[in-house]
């Protein structure tokens, strides 16, 4: 494997900033993991159907195609309460599998975010971040950006929307959200995004020093 960035952690913990960050600092290919996820409970919906139904869910993960996502279409809040809910479904994770391997397998490495990278989409993976923040905070960011999107949603409606995905994403039985063995904890409650960034940069220099002189 080339030197593949995997970063996990839950909703609005800043581990899409961050490992967009990185990609650029790097120049490697990024995935934001759970575009996908939310593109299948949006297309579930946009059928007739349900992210909730199983097979719904996995008609619609099995027709997902990475260019015809629409960004607009995947950052609002019921796509993100519709990819949760499909991405608890074992049969639309496995659909997904090869895509996201694939992506992080090609030559030169890359940057995936997501829950599962870094230990199940590349466990094998150089550098490996758990990035999170303190609900309160997720959610008061998830809400400033919903209200620039248009979204006038309470402070309180995000925040249980925050607990009630983090409790789904770590208590499903396929690929639960859960920190790996041997990725580094960055806790952004309490920094900016350049503290942020400079943060995952030094965990990532390490990371990459070790890999370098693994390889001799």
């Amino acid at each position: 494997m080339d030197f593949v960035i995997a970063i996990d952690g839950p909703a609005a913990s800043g581990k899409g900033t961050v490992a967009s960050g990185l990609a650029r600092h790097y120049g490697l290919p990024y995935l934001d993991t759970g575009v996908l996820y939310r593109a299948v409970g949006v297309a579930a919906l946009a059928a007739g159907g349900s992210p909730q139904d199983p097979q719904a869910a996995l008609a619609a993960a099995r027709a997902l195609r990475l260019g015809a996502i629409d960004p607009a279409a995947v950052r609002t809040a019921a796509a993100g309460e519709a990819a949760s809910q499909a991405a608890a479904h074992p049969e639309v994770r496995q659909a997904l599998l090869a895509l996201q391997r694939g992506f992080a397998g090609q030559p030169g490495g890359a940057v995936l975010d997501g829950r599962d990278i870094g230990t199940v989409i590349a466990p094998e993976a150089p550098a490996k971040l758990f990035v999170t923040a303190r609900p309160e905070v997720r959610a008061e960011r998830r809400w400033k950006q919903l209200a620039g999107q248009g979204e006038p949603l309470s402070f309180e409606a995000v925040l249980e929307d925050i607990r009630r995905r983090d409790a789904r994403d770590a208590g499903r039985a396929a690929a639960p959200l859960v920190q790996a063995k041997d990725a580094v904890l960055l806790d952004t409650s309490e920094m900016s995004i350049s503290e942020a960034a400079d943060a995952a940069r030094r965990i990532v220099e390490a990371a990459r020093a070790r890999w370098e002189q693994s390889r001799g």
